[in-house]
């Protein structure tokens, strides 16, 4: 329509002006008075060059148009945004500049509104919450991180004031102005009304022109990162097994309890508990039952104990306890005593783990406040102190903390230092206590002693230091040299009589535990030349029964070596005769507990005629340990012993004094070490 009307605009004005050429003509022939020319002939020629002129204005009108139509087409595509198709250049030198001009806008808009679209593709990538606000502090633009953050959509966040975005109870602390001096955190609340904790950072925007000026804020969801701090916090306090308080927090909640109870004239009750034989425990059933042990106690503990007394766990297997008492000292050795014995009655009772039934005893040592310490580490360390008295006592048993068990703790400690270098130092050495025919007093065969002669101190027992090598690997360093000592005897003694008889060697827990103990007594007896035929490896009863399924396919494979077996300390575990007939155990040894007072004791004697007899019914060797007297001989071998070792037929000797016994015993010139009478 509107190119019709310029159309016909410029048709008209070209007939106006042919017809105005025309008439100028007419006027002019007129005025010259020359009538040369008919002036019908001037008038068709005046009309003929209006038409002429006006097919040719209309043809150039035609180009016009439709170039000025392309020209309005791309401004209009302009126009939505659509930059991509260049302007057309229609030839026509009335519009071009026009279409120069219209193609320099595209151009420019094309790169304004690539720029835009990267950044905003940029500021959308980022994983932070971003947010323009003008000076007034409301927002003008948002990222798509700040939309999934706040829950909103992105026109409900624009125009909102910023600070209507942070949580109501952290809105009177959030200082926008600081922020922008150094990054701080806050809380901010979400469309579902949820709280998140954020770190902000923001920077103002600098520029000239009002209409640019405001803020842009930075806000990264940081929940993980205070989970992890709580965690943190947590772990740093409570024992992650038990959740319970762990030393640190158990040192500083009695701290507390010290100073409360000084400023009332009260006092404190502190229990420290460890779990016997954990360790066993742990290598025989694994870490996975050991964990369900200390859980257990965990929760045994916490059971039985008064609700007003806290409990932690100091370290591995060591637990702690302590109550307020307003008690004078003689009430709290009594309240302290009365809460000992409910727990060794509550931590004693069965607990199943992986279909076995295990019995878990405990030792305690108790210490009281203001008696004993009055403040943390002495009072700790003291029940320390009589815990490990308590375990020397027999175990599963509480003991009171005396000046004097400090001295032997220290003892203890340096004990230990010591014994780790003893190895290295060439300070152990073995003994033979002689095995004999009851009925002959004949050597038979010996038990491999250890002994640890330390220089300034002579020599140490192994009630003294096996235990702290139990304590750590030591024990397994310790038995390996053992062996090897034994078998280099050994070798020795072959090379000078025929038969020495059997060598017994004790073997601890942890060596039988160890994947490598086999394939290394194998090459032992094979480097010394040794048959493993003439060892004996004694087991005690407790070691035996811990885990019997793990156990019994290891003493096969001992046997099928041809070592022989046999059970230490008989009649101080908890094995039944039904367990012992799965075993390929040879020999059974008496403890010497009950060999002591079985002569004069009848209690005693029914329980070592039992073993003897339950022993020959299983077609097993029955030997009797630690006798002393001709009296206890005579017993055992009217109850049907048939071996025993003891005092009573020489102390422990070297490998060279025990060769020398049984080369002697050979050749008939040394006499029978004990004949009953």
């Amino acid at each position: 329509m509107k190119g019709f009307r310029l159309r016909s605009r410029y048709l008209l004005t070209v007939l106006g002006i042919g017809l105005a050429l025309t008439g100028v003509v007419v006027l002019a022939v007129e005025l010259g008075g020359q009538q040369r020319v008919p002036l019908a002939l001037v008038v068709v020629a005046g009309i003929v060059l209006s038409l002429l002129a006006a097919a040719f204005a209309s043809v150039l009108i035609s180009r016009i148009d439709r170039a000025m139509g392309a020209l309005m087409a791309s401004a209009e595509r302009i126009g939505r945004g659509l930059y991509s198709e260049p302007v057309r250049v229609s030839g026509v030198p009335e519009v071009a500049p026009l279409e120069d001009a219209l193609e320099r806008m595209r151009q420019a808009l094309t790169g304004t509104a690539i720029s835009r679209d990267y950044l905003d593709a940029v500021l959308n990538s980022m994983s932070d919450a971003v947010l323009v606000t003008a000076p007034d502090g409301r927002v003008r633009t948002v990222n798509a991180a700040a939309v999934a953050l706040f829950g909103h959509r992105p026109e409900q966040l624009v125009g909102r004031d910023f600070d209507s975005l942070i949580a109501e109870a952290h809105r009177a602390s959030f200082e926008a102005d600081k922020i922008v001096e150094e990054p701080g955190e806050t809380v901010v609340r979400t469309a579902r009304g949820q709280t998140i904790p954020v770190s902000v950072s923001a920077s103002s925007v600098s520029s000239e022109d009002p209409g640019f000026q405001g803020r842009i804020y930075v806000l990264r969801d940081i929940t993980e990162r205070k989970r992890a701090e709580r965690r943190i916090r947590y772990l740093a306090r409570f024992d992650m097994l038990t959740k319970m308080p762990n030393r640190m927090q158990f040192q500083h909640l009695l701290q507390q309890a010290l100073a409360r109870v000084a400023r009332q004239g009260r006092g404190v009750v502190l229990l420290y508990v460890d779990v016997d034989n954990f360790k066993e425990i742990n290598d025989t059933f694994g870490h996975a039952a050991g964990d369900r042990v200390l859980e257990t106690m965990s929760e045994r503990l916490t059971r039985v104990l008064p609700k007003e007394s806290v409990v932690g766990r100091l370290a591995g297997d060591e637990f702690a306890a302590f109550i307020e008492t307003a008690d004078g000292a003689e009430d709290r050795h009594q309240q302290a005593s009365g809460l000992a014995r409910l727990l060794l009655r509550e931590v004693s009772r069965p607990l199943h783990v992986s279909d076995h039934e295990i019995e878990v005893t405990a030792s305690i040592g108790i210490a009281t406040c203001p008696e004993d310490a009055d403040n943390v580490i002495d009072l700790i360390r003291n029940a320390d102190a009589a815990m490990y008295h308590a375990k020397r006592a027999g175990r599963n048993c509480h003991v009171f903390y005396a000046p004097e068990m400090n001295a032997a703790a220290v003892e203890r400690l340096l004990l230990k230092s010591k014994l780790r270098r003893a190895l290295e130092r060439d300070e152990f050495l073995v003994r033979y206590q002689p095995k004999v025919e009851l009925a002959s007093g004949r050597v038979v065969g010996a038990e491999a002693l250890l002994r640890w002669r330390l220089p300034g101190h002579g020599d140490i027992a192994p009630a003294q230091f096996i235990p702290l090598a139990e304590e750590s690997r030591l024990i397994l360093d310790i038995g390996a040299w053992v062996l090897n000592q034994v078998c280099s005897d050994y070798a020795h003694w072959q090379k000078n009589i025929d038969d020495p008889g059997l060598v017994a060697i004790n073997l601890s827990l942890k060596e039988l535990s160890q994947a490598s103990f086999i394939p290394r007594c194998r090459s032992v007896f094979e480097r010394h030349g040794v048959s493993p035929s003439r060892v004996e490896l004694e087991i005690t009863e407790t070691t035996l029964m811990m885990d019997a399924e793990r156990t019994l396919p290891l003493l096969d494979e001992l046997r099928a070596m041809g070592v022989h077996l046999s059970i230490d300390d008989f009649g101080t575990g908890y094995s039944s005769l039904s367990a012992l007939q799965q075993f390929p155990i040879g020999t059974l040894k008496i403890d010497q507990s009950f060999v002591r007072n079985a002569a004069a004791d009848p209690d005693d004697a029914t329980i070592v005629r039992t073993i003897i007899e339950m022993g020959r019914s299983l077609g097993l060797h029955v030997l009797a340990e630690g006798i002393e007297t001709e009296e206890q001989q005579r017993f055992l071998l009217q109850s049907g012993c048939q071996y025993g070792q003891g005092r009573l037929f020489g102390e422990p000797v070297s490998a060279d004094e025990f060769l020398e016994m049984v080369l002697r015993q050979a050749t008939g010139a040394f006499p029978v070490l004990r004949q009953p009478a």
